[in-house]
């Protein structure tokens, strides 16, 4: 009896426990069905005009400057200027006494005072330049480029230029027709500087369009899987993830033109691509 009762605790022990073990497959089963479905983020496949950009980088100075030189040495009686001052053509700069007498030193040109150099009742230099009128407005700008660049500069176009993340209009002044000692052809920009915010010195990034691929279809970057020298992007049709092979036409660094079974208006994912098989199925967290 005793045999018996212990059979059936052993039988009931081994029933319980394969029903446990069916109830946790089918938990695990149904978990791996859920993480099946993958998150992702998407935008739309665009067709347009891709303009791939050139950056030349030059510092910003006067659009012109004249220094202030002084024939004889004397000492400065009056000055009636002092540095950043604007000034107009033939006024008095300063007024100094020479062995040949009194003389008035005016101004060459209009512009701002710079580099005034002398006090009152300091002696003139006679090797360097009392002061200098600069000319801030417009500001201009050199850049060194080589044959091939050369070529995509027009005199008096516009381009974009920006000096700490601020954008200007820029026209481009002259394009050299010789290389200088480092082989390279000086072009010249010019950028309006009324208000005066450009200095002297400034870092300017040029923008300048170095090819335009027309009618592109044009997706992120961030969209193409690079597997085993080809190019991948993935396409959401009826919440799957549709793998697309794809020809790489132009690279930016935040958009690439692309060719292949694609068109414009297609939802591409952007986030979530990597962890990405064909078919997979995919809900749409952010995007279009």
């Amino acid at each position: 009896m005793k045999k018996l009762r212990v059979g059936i605790l052993i039988l009931l022990t081994f029933t319980i426990i394969g029903l446990l073990a069916a109830c946790n497959d089918e938990e695990e089963n149904k978990s791996d069905d859920k993480e099946k479905v993958t998150p992702v983020e998407v935008t739309k496949v665009v067709k347009k005009d891709m303009i791939i950009e050139k950056l030349l980088y030059g510092r910003t100075s006067p659009n012109s400057t004249s220094p202030i030189m002084v024939q004889a040495p004397g000492e400065v009686d009056e000055l009636e200027v002092k540095n950043g001052d604007m000034v107009d053509e033939d006024d008095i700069i300063a007024k100094i006494s020479t062995p040949q007498g009194k003389q008035n030193i005016r101004a060459p040109r209009d512009g701002k005072v710079a580099s005034l150099s002398v006090s009152e009742g300091e002696t003139t230099p006679s090797e360097e330049p009392l002061a200098v009128i600069t000319d801030m407005d417009p500001m201009k700008v050199k850049v060194t480029v080589t044959a091939d660049a050369r070529s995509l500069f027009k005199l008096e176009e516009t381009l974009k230029a920006m000096i700490d993340d601020q954008e200007y209009d820029a026209e481009v002044t002259s394009i050299g027709s010789l290389p200088d000692d480092t082989g390279l052809y000086p072009v010249e920009i010019s950028i309006k500087n009324e208000d005066e915010k450009i200095l002297p010195g400034m870092v300017t990034e040029v923008h300048i369009t170095e090819k335009k691929v027309e009618d592109a279809l044009t997706v992120p970057t961030s969209a193409i899987v690079e597997e085993s020298d080809a190019s991948f992007i993935y396409i959401v049709k009826d919440n799957k993830a549709v793998k697309k092979k794809v020809e790489i036409v132009e690279t930016q660094s935040d958009h690439t033109a692309i060719k292949g079974d694609v068109k414009s208006g297609d939802k591409v994912v952007v986030s979530g691509q990597l962890t990405l098989s064909d078919g997979n199925q995919v809900k749409v967290s952010k995007g279009e």
